[in-house]
């Protein structure tokens, strides 16, 4: 079995990819119908919503379909990634995310699931990070240190996921970027099975996506981003950690903290401003608001297909950038991804400010 995957592993990857996007393609119209039907729409009157009519949000369910159905069919079973903590994990998430998506569930039980979720991969399946390439001079870290913060990163990610799924296609988009990455990086370091799910998971949300580039006809719902978030937070420990403990005679990438970090900076960046800056005007992180980065942009002017390829185009610049400066080192890398990010909000800023203002001037940039 292996030696055919290695003869024609670009045929292998390709038929995952196509089987999944054909499950969740031909998934979605049945699940319209039936959406339509029994009147399963989108919040209207929520102050957050860009939509003024109703459009069902259960995109997700034919997301999960794809990737689960297309993981176990052809998604190779080895020490590498535990295939059934992984799929437990997703089942469960999948519950919460359509009781969800379909009636609401209070936010202390969200965080309750989630973090059991977290628990089963990281104590049960140990999907942790067990060191940290001196980043920061941190090398190796203790179980108990290892195990939370590794839990505290998937629920991070799952989250920021989740609130960037705020305009048509970019959670998606994102998920897409995030997932192809990590496959494209794992079959570079022979890490074949890892590089399945992740392909797996892209052509689900591929074929998704053709459905919710605007005029959008379905939403993926927390049933879908909180799955994406889940992947691709297993697909970055999994990455930083397989690099590190790769054997000599197989290749490795030394940089894989700041890859994870740059690949995954887009969702992480815009979580982590909106809860500082509520935190900031004292009010709680968890109540939402009009201020994430695609709101920002969509206040310039931007329509939700320009503002979707701008932060994707950002994305893959990021990527690239710590590719090409990669001799620098892993620490160096994370910061001038911050700065970056940082810098690329401020200057979302000045033009919302000279919008406001109707002055393009250069105090802007600072009050």
């Amino acid at each position: 079995m292996m030696d055919f995957l290695h003869n024609y592993t670009f045929i292998y990857y390709i038929f995952i990819i196509a089987v999944s996007l054909l499950i969740t393609s031909f998934a979605i119209p049945s699940i319209l119908h039936v959406a339509r039907f029994r009147h399963l729409y989108d919040d209207l009157g929520h102050f957050r919503k860009e939509h003024d009519h109703g459009i069902p949000r259960l995109g997700g369910v034919a997301i999960f379909v794809g990737f689960t159905i297309t993981s176990l069919l052809f998604c190779m079973t080895d020490k590498s990634l535990p295939i059934n903590y992984l799929l437990t994990a997703c089942i469960i998430l999948f519950a919460m995310g359509i009781k969800d998506d379909l009636s609401g569930v209070n936010s202390n039980t969200k965080f309750v699931i989630q973090f059991v979720v977290c628990a089963i991969l990281v104590i049960l399946g140990d999907i942790r990070l067990t060191g940290m390439y001196g980043v920061f001079g941190i090398y190796e870290m203790p179980y108990v240190v290892s195990a939370g913060l590794s839990i505290l990163l998937i629920l991070l990610v799952v989250n920021a996921f989740n609130l960037i799924d705020g305009i048509d296609g970019l959670a998606a988009t994102t998920g897409i970027i995030a997932n192809g990455a990590f496959a494209i990086l794992f079959i570079y370091i022979k890490q074949y099975e890892l590089a399945a799910v992740s392909f797996a998971m892209s052509g689900s949300i591929l074929g998704f996506l053709r459905f919710n580039i605007t005029p959008a006809k379905i939403f993926m719902g927390d049933t879908g981003s909180l799955l994406i978030g889940l992947i691709s937070a297993v697909m970055a420990l999994k990455f930083i950690q397989v690099n590190m403990l790769a054997p000599n005679n197989l290749p490795g990438i030394y940089e894989a903290p700041a890859l994870a970090v740059a690949i995954l900076i887009g969702p992480i960046f815009d979580t982590i401003r909106v809860f500082v800056v509520r935190i900031a005007n004292g009010g709680s992180p968890f109540v939402a608001d009009r201020n994430h980065i695609h709101h920002r942009m969509l206040k310039l002017g931007f329509s939700h297909l320009q503002t979707t390829l701008i932060l994707t185009a950002a994305n893959i610049l990021t990527i690239f950038m710590v590719l090409l400066l990669k001799e620098y080192g892993n620490t160096v890398l994370i910061i001038l991804i911050v700065l970056m990010s940082m810098a690329f909000n401020w200057l979302i800023t000045f033009f919302l400010r000279s919008k406001e203002r109707e002055s393009l001037a250069l105090r802007n940039l600072f009050v």
